[in-house]
């Protein structure tokens, strides 16, 4: 059983930067895919960023590529998403997800609470 808290959301203005933070249990955490989604109010989930077990790719949605990083420290089990460079259409809540990486297609297990990330013009 993997457990993942997200933290760093808040309210930035147009331009600004966020770094969110998802923490794991567990002493696996580097063979873990670790993806972060959103979701804005009325709409589906989105798929953001993705990094794969520890020492592989990483994989970003079209919008937020050159402005989101997603970045891994597998001592602290913990992933970060870096967002540079906000516009208000990222405004949702995120959300960490993690699936045990057997390097196949990735299918998440687990999933964090969400925190807000809103955006202001």
């Amino acid at each position: 059983q993997v457990q993942l808290v997200e933290s760093g959301g808040g309210s930035v203005q147009a331009g600004g930067s966020l770094r969110l933070s998802c923490a794991a249990s567990g002493p696996t955490f580097s063979r873990y895919a670790i993806g972060w989604f959103r979701q804005a109010p009325g709409k589906e989930r989105e798929f953001v960023a993705a990094s794969r077990r520890s020492g592989g790719s990483t994989y970003y949605v079209g919008s937020v590529k050159g402005r989101f990083t997603i970045s891994r420290d597998n001592a602290k089990n913990t992933v970060y998403l870096q967002m540079n460079s906000l516009k208000p259409e990222d405004t949702s809540v995120y959300y960490c997800a993690a699936a045990l990486d057997l390097g196949g297609v990735v299918r998440y297990d687990y999933w964090g609470q969400g925190t807000q990330v809103t955006v202001s013009s």
